[in-house]
């Protein structure tokens, strides 16, 4: 009986220590103006549930993506890795018969690693790494996959008109395939942003009492500007058209992230839970309406308006709510995760654990210094401490102090510190691979070829 007691104990301590791992949600809007939520100072586009994730969170005031585009934006998320270390340096053409466009096998996601420590992992929405069969997300460690492989789509389900990306046969009709679930297309019903927040809960109901890793990755408020009455009335006060809309997009995803909270309420888990927000890039205002505040530029800009995003992280158990001044990046999601789940990254991670430095159990910053390169610009921008050193077209080599000067309009003289973050800028760039692939911009060049 004795033994019979011991062992049972063995099995009731295994269980608890599978529960204490954390289950993972990171929510990734795409191309989301920095003052467009709550958090952030927003006026017009109320946003009370992402606002939620940010008081009974963290706020990272200097928070930054790795490139001011989506692809490689992504592909540092969810590697915990420069993307420029692995030639993925461009935005990828959708092209599912090229098993070199998009994210190369040798790259483990955050999803491979957390499968390794028994994590079941979803990716709802955009994946945007490969159409590829070797590079779709059943292959690179996700279990579910609910959403579309390119870096864009349709909201309105009537206009899905192909079954899958063999049937296009134009540039941007990819944005009109079917959903996937899994590998195979279904017929959805719904608005999409509506349909992608209800697989999230889904998934969360159906694996709530093992440790899962959920990537929600909405296609709000990217353009095509679309929105269902159900939310463009809400904003009737707004008179321009494409802000109108534009709102309506962000608002509806806002839901959306409500019902994800609340089901993680209900089903206990929320304290245990690690649930990160922020944007993929910086918005381009001329586009979709979006509002970056007071940073400079937007999307596709090496200045603050391209890649400092609105950005907060919730994990009741662990984490004291409040704000972090010191520079962070996305690609530290991936580093919080391994380390809390257990599991040790096969590959050298660029990423940090954060919570320590949160939590003032560790002092200093996470990252003396965070780069950005475009190599077809050759624009770069080199930030450490409270400044930044960016080479634009507009702007060649110009050092600005973002402590009093956070919309980069006066560069300051100082040489001695320019050429000292140049030197670091270069020699970082000597440990990246060469473009693995033409991109987005390169299309026409690839079609020759």
């Amino acid at each position: 009986m004795k033994i019979l007691l011991i062992v049972f104990g063995f099995f009731l301590c295994g269980a608890a220590v599978s529960q204490q791992k954390p289950n993972v949600i990171i929510i990734l809007a795409d191309d989301l103006g920095y003052a467009d939520v709550g958090f952030t100072g927003c006026k017009d586009i109320p946003t009370p549930n992402i606002d939620r994730i940010a008081n009974q969170g963290v706020v990272f005031t200097n928070g930054y993506v790795t490139y001011p585009v989506c692809g490689p934006s992504r592909a540092g998320l969810i590697t915990g890795r420069y993307q420029n270390r692995f030639g993925f340096a461009r935005n990828p053409i959708i092209a599912p018969n090229d098993p070199n466009m998009g994210l190369p096998l040798s790259e483990r996601t955050l999803a491979t690693e957390l499968k390794t420590a028994g994590y079941t992992n979803a990716i709802i929405g955009k994946w945007h790494l490969g159409a590829h069969e070797t590079l779709k997300p059943d292959r690179r460690g996700f279990d579910y996959f609910y959403g579309f492989l390119s870096g864009g789509h349709r909201y309105f389900p009537e206009e899905y008109i192909y079954n899958d990306l063999s049937e296009v046969t134009r540039d941007w009709d990819w944005y009109r395939t079917k959903l996937l679930r899994n590998n195979k297309p279904v017929e959805e019903t719904e608005y999409l942003t509506d349909a992608l927040s209800r697989e999230a809960v889904g998934f969360i109901e159906q694996n709530q009492e093992n440790p899962f890793f959920l990537y929600l990755s909405y296609n709000a408020p990217h353009a095509p500007l679309q929105a269902t009455e159900k939310y463009l009335s809400r904003f009737d006060h707004i008179q321009d058209e494409k802000r109108r809309t534009y709102a309506a997009m962000v608002s509806a995803m806002d839901d959306g992230i409500g019902i994800v909270l609340e089901s993680l309420k209900t089903n206990g888990i929320l304290d245990n839970t690690i649930v990160a927000f922020l944007s993929d890039n910086g918005g381009p205002e001329y586009a979709n309406g979006s509002d970056n505040g007071q940073l400079r530029e937007g999307k596709g800009s090496m200045f603050e308006g391209g890649v400092r995003v609105p950005f907060t992280l919730m994990w009741p158990d662990k984490i004291t709510p409040g704000q972090y001044h010191l520079p962070v990046i996305s690609m530290d999601l991936f580093a919080i995760a391994s380390t809390y789940a257990g599991v040790t990254p096969q590959n050298n991670i660029d990423g940090v654990n954060l919570v320590p430095y949160i939590n003032g159990e560790v002092s200093g910053s996470p990252h003396p210094t965070l780069m950005w390169v475009n190599v077809d610009k050759n624009s770069y921008g080199v930030r450490s401490g409270s400044h930044k050193l960016v080479n634009e077209a507009t702007s060649s080599n110009s050092l600005y102090d973002l402590s009093d000067d956070i919309s980069e309009q006066s560069p300051i003289d100082n040489s001695l510190l320019s050429d000292d973050m140049l030197r670091t800028y270069n020699n970082w760039r000597n440990e990246h691979s060469e473009p693995l692939f033409l991109g987005l911009e390169q299309r026409g060049a690839y079609k020759r070829k």
